[in-house]
């Protein structure tokens, strides 16, 4: 059973699910610094991030939510986003969804998830093809796409599968992100390095315009943050 201090976390899933490398800047402010084709950093970013919320894309890489875990993630403008996490025995299967502002993540990976935080569950075999949801009433690509705050770091411009990349850092307390994105049309964002408490991660994006498949879960398989904490004896 939970202790009772664990209750506001199982309130807000939103603030838990942190799993899809989303950026650690979340400001409104843009920035007016140039790099390469002297434009903006602020209109490199929306650039990009109306081009990747605009196509179906795939990603691969690592997470720092979890130590040696794995991500896969899928977007499709209509269908929405899946994440899939693995590598670990506390990950592995957890796959996490989101589709017009609700979230839906698998039990496992939640209560996984919560343990990082120091939060113990335990989650009944019955529920374990279960995923609890949330309104989140946000725009689903915030897990993916680059934060406003972001500025050119030309010291880390790179090479992504042999294509040129323009370096975007993103710094908010002891965690940053580097984006590298494509330094003109067609404005992809290929790759991502995060750093968040002593952890490190990379993500490279792929298979832009591909079609994919993605189907949230049936309505059987999931439950409400309610129904979640009942089932695991939390009152």
């Amino acid at each position: 059973m939970l202790a009772r201090r664990t209750k506001p976390v199982l309130r807000t899933l939103a603030a838990v699910v942190v799993l899809a490398s989303a950026a650690v800047g979340c400001g409104d402010g843009s920035d007016s610094s140039s790099g390469g084709g002297g434009s903006s950093a602020s209109a490199r970013i929306e650039a990009v991030n109306k081009v990747m919320r605009e196509t179906s894309f795939s990603a691969t890489g690592t997470t720092t939510a979890f130590v040696g875990a794995t991500q896969k993630m899928t977007w499709d403008p209509k269908q929405g986003f899946r994440m899939e996490v693995g590598g670990t025995p506390q990950t592995e299967g957890g796959s996490m969804y989101c589709k017009d502002g609700k979230n839906y993540i698998s039990a496992p990976l939640f209560a996984a998830t919560l343990a990082e935080k120091g939060q113990q569950i335990t989650v009944p075999s019955s529920l374990s093809d279960h995923y609890v949801s949330s309104d989140t009433g946000k725009d689903c690509t915030g897990y993916f796409a680059i934060s406003s705050d972001g500025q050119f770091a030309p010291d880390k411009d790179t090479t992504v599968d042999g294509k040129k990349a323009q370096a975007i850092q993103v710094s908010a307390g002891l965690g940053e992100d580097v984006y590298f994105v494509s330094p003109e049309s067609p404005n992809y964002l290929l790759k991502q390095e995060a750093s968040q408490n002593g952890r490190t991660s990379s993500t490279t994006f792929t298979g832009f315009g591909a079609k994919v498949t993605i189907s949230m879960p049936s309505d059987d398989k999931t439950m409400t943050m309610d129904e979640f904490r009942s089932a695991v004896g939390v009152g």
